[in-house]
């Protein structure tokens, strides 16, 4: 009798897979940054712990973090129907049950937590977002138990072997946008051998708590983290309105090196919403007055649709102008390939009109254009070589392959010009961003 295929198995047509899978990944960002990953601990078995603020793609970037194979976990009511539970099994996801889904149903996690215990066995990295559900934005929520009840059982089982949960931050440049960027920070790992063996004298409930706490903490130092309150749209304004000269002083490493652009951004991010927390403690009329701001400058911006990009850029008439100048050169290329890649852009938004969370939308782009493009490329390519001779019909296919890439980018040029024009003629805005300025670089 043949063995029974477990989840982590080495897979030749999933590892095949991985290739253009990650590859489709690295074209739908502009800009992928991983950093920490030698934090990595690489004598035992790996939990990853991400914040979860971006769908689909947050597992995608996860994965593509090295060629190692993951094991992943979703909720379980997208494995009800039988074709899709199969897809995701091959993916190496499996189903995990909330609370939402009933006291009976979560008793089932039993058999998850055993599979998750398996897979750690195996020393096969396994993810799990312990937030429990994502939420598009800069911030956290609390962490529910279940990645914390695996470790412990699998800890217990394998006390040969180090564990360890290793915390991961993402912060993506938009949550909505394709194309945008994204910032993958791993944080300091929890060795959960050692830490149940430094609290022993507590219950084990007692320990997951502790560990919760220590965690979160953990995690929060990962990402760019803005507290979820009323005042969250303001402190972004703020932090977008503020960045372009905070990221001077995150301008040089340690080292004294050219710090990366996503870090100091990262870095400068931060370093505004600390500022800010402070000003609220030592100077509450003046913090106060800050939050007012942003709060009138984020409902402005929004209602004149103009983007955040055209707010944080650092050089905004040169950006304008090669914005411009870009477009006019590339125009007789970009409108052909726009057209043919009229199909993707229709299916997404017909797809995003039946979607009540815009955090999927990323996610939807990134599937059309993995499975619908290569479709196109075949149909394009095999008109290009019937109607022309191949020595025309050879280039222009190749032409072609960047098209998805070029249509977007030439779309978002557009849109981001229109932006420009209208932060340009806002002066009303311009002004308020200029009182914040005044009042976070303390010249008010």
């Amino acid at each position: 009798m043949a063995n029974h295929r477990k989840i982590q198995d080495n897979d030749r047509a999933y590892n095949l897979l991985r290739y253009y899978v990650d590859f489709a990944l690295k074209l739908s960002y502009r800009n992928i940054r991983y950093v920490g990953l030698e934090k990595v601990p690489q004598d035992g078995s790996v939990i990853y712990a991400p914040n979860h603020t971006n769908a689909l793609m947050d597992a995608l970037v996860i994965l593509a973090m090295d060629r190692k194979p993951k094991v992943f976990v979703a909720r379980a009511d997208i494995f009800r129907r039988p074709l899709l539970a199969k897809i995701f099994t091959f993916l190496k996801i499996m189903p995990i049950m909330r609370i939402r889904d009933g006291f009976d149903e979560v008793k089932k996690n039993n058999q998850t937590i055993e599979k998750a215990v398996d897979v750690l066995r195996d020393k096969v990295p396994f993810c799990i977002f312990p937030e429990g559900q994502h939420q598009a934005k800069y911030s956290s929520l609390p962490l529910s138990k279940g990645i914390f009840r695996i470790a412990f059982q699998a800890q217990e089982l394998m006390t040969d072997v180090p564990l360890y949960i290793v915390p991961v931050g993402l912060r993506y440049g938009s949550f909505f946008r394709f194309r945008s960027t994204v910032r993958v920070e791993v944080g300091e790992p929890i060795n959960v051998g050692e830490f149940i063996g430094e609290h022993s004298e507590i219950t084990t409930q007692e320990q997951i708590n502790l560990m919760r706490d220590m965690l979160a903490e953990r995690m929060r130092q990962s990402i760019f983290h803005i507290p979820n309150d009323e005042d969250y749209d303001a402190i972004y304004e703020i932090c977008a309105a503020v960045v372009k000269r905070q990221v001077q002083q995150f301008k040089y490493a340690e080292d004294g090196s050219r710090m990366n652009r996503l870090d100091a951004h990262f870095k400068a991010n931060n370093f505004t919403v600390q500022q800010i927390a402070q000003m609220r403690s030592e100077e509450p009329a003046r913090a106060k007055e800050l939050l007012r701001l942003g709060h009138e400058a984020s409902a402005l911006r929004k209602a004149d649709k103009i983007s955040l990009a055209s707010v944080s850029i650092k050089y905004p008439i040169l950006s304008r102008v090669l914005k411009t100048m870009f477009l006019l050169v590339a125009l007789p290329y970009c409108i052909p390939v726009s057209i043919l890649t009229l199909p993707i852009k229709l299916l997404c938004n017909f797809i995003f009109t039946k979607l009540k969370d815009y955090a999927f939308r990323n996610s939807i782009r990134y599937l059309v254009n993995l499975l619908l493009w290569p479709l196109l490329m075949i149909i394009y390519s095999i008109v290009a070589y019937v109607v022309l001779p191949w020595q025309w019909a050879l280039p222009v296919t190749l032409l072609l392959l960047p098209a998805p890439i070029v249509a977007h980018e030439t779309w978002r040029l557009m849109r981001l010009v229109g932006s420009d024009v209208r932060l340009l003629m806002n002066k009303e805005l311009r002004r308020k961003y200029s009182q914040i300025k005044d009042i976070v670089f303390n010249e008010k």
